[in-house]
């Protein structure tokens, strides 16, 4: 395994980390706990997961996942060994059975005191914010449109000083978004940056792969200069990048067959440039999911790539992907691909 740290900390987090959002839908607690403990044999020490997983959300299944969680650190006893990152719920349509308050001082405080409570810990070392409470480009919107029935008023600064007040009483050891946009982090990192008593945002979480190339627009730059994190998520593009659903097929079982509402990744283009991808990778000894995995490994700007798996096959090949490095010759060839099909699935 390859350990980097997290930004502005002396935190080593495996470059691989593990997500979690299949456990308690697709996958059983049995199963969970078996990818927990393979995933630590192999070297990653970070897990990823959210109040609102497994996903799709739904109210009965509510925070699952972090049960989950909870229940085999009880099991093994091996919290300390863990960096464990969670993220508070937006106010959105699909998360409305949580709360509808947004990300009041009531609702951040509520939020980490029942994940606390269901991962059966006592602190949280990195906090995020799941999604902007403003109006903006994420989940898959390819730009932005300003809507003029949106009311949102800033309140960056007051969420900065509810977290900071969760980071003096130890429940929360550092803090980041996801989903987010430049302004978004350039704003969080403004106030922080003003008011030296806040704390600061270290890792953003978004959608990063082959077939989804826009972090390098803008947020790429924020991470150099600002040195904030990329948590890279869908980094297979939900599985498109394993090449299963190449020649339109739809296998049994698989998410996309599951939950066919996720079906950006394997549109014309998408499918289109995935063919490319993948006869690249195998013309050069590897599978796809290694070569796009291995991809997103090596870009500077990526802290941890977030890995997801529903068998253990799948698990094993992923965390394997830390193994493989490319060749200057097949990067040339992946940015030729890009160049003439970029990001296809935003």
């Amino acid at each position: 395994m390859i350990y980097t740290n997290l930004p502005h900390t002396d935190i080593e987090v495996s470059k691989i980390c593990l997500g979690t959002m299949t456990w308690g839908n697709q996958n059983t607690e049995a199963e969970g706990h078996e990818q927990m403990d393979f995933a630590v044999e192999q070297g990653v020490n970070f897990f990823d997961t959210a109040e609102l997983y497994p996903i799709p959300a739904h109210k009965d299944r509510y925070a699952v996942t972090e049960k989950i969680i909870g229940s085999w650190f009880k099991k093994r006893g091996n919290r300390e060994d863990i960096v464990l990152a969670s993220k508070i719920a937006g106010r959105a349509e699909m998360s409305k059975f949580i709360r509808t308050t947004g990300f009041t001082r009531d609702s951040i405080i509520e939020a980490v005191e029942g994940s606390l409570q269901r991962l059966g810990t006592d602190y949280i070392d990195l906090y995020q914010l799941h999604w902007p409470e403003r109006t903006t480009n994420y989940f898959g919107k390819r730009g932005y449109k300003h809507d003029i029935t949106d009311h949102w008023e800033d309140n960056i600064h007051q969420i900065l000083e509810t977290l900071r007040d969760l980071v003096r009483e130890g429940k929360v050891r550092h803090v980041g978004v996801s989903n987010e946009t430049p302004w978004g982090i350039m704003r969080y990192l403004e106030e922080s940056k003003v008011h030296g008593t806040l704390p600061r945002m270290i890792t953003v979480q978004n959608p990063y792969s082959l077939l989804n190339r826009l972090y390098e627009v803008g947020m790429a730059e924020i991470s150099a200069r600002e040195q904030i994190g990329l948590l890279a998520y869908s980094p297979l593009g939900f599985g498109a990048l394993s090449g299963k659903y190449l020649g339109d097929r739809l296998p049994k079982g698989s998410r996309l067959e599951r939950f066919p509402q996720y079906n950006r990744y394997v549109g014309e283009t998408a499918s289109k440039a995935t063919k490319k991808y993948y006869e690249l990778a195998q013309s050069n000894g590897l599978t796809l999911a290694q070569m796009s995995l291995a991809f997103v490994n090596s870009r500077r700007f990526v802290t941890s790539t977030i890995i997801g798996a529903t068998t253990m096959r799948q698990l094993e090949e992923n965390i394997g992907s830390i193994e493989v490095a490319l060749s200057n010759e097949i990067i040339d060839e992946i940015e030729a691909i890009h160049e003439s099909i970029p990001n296809p699935a935003p």
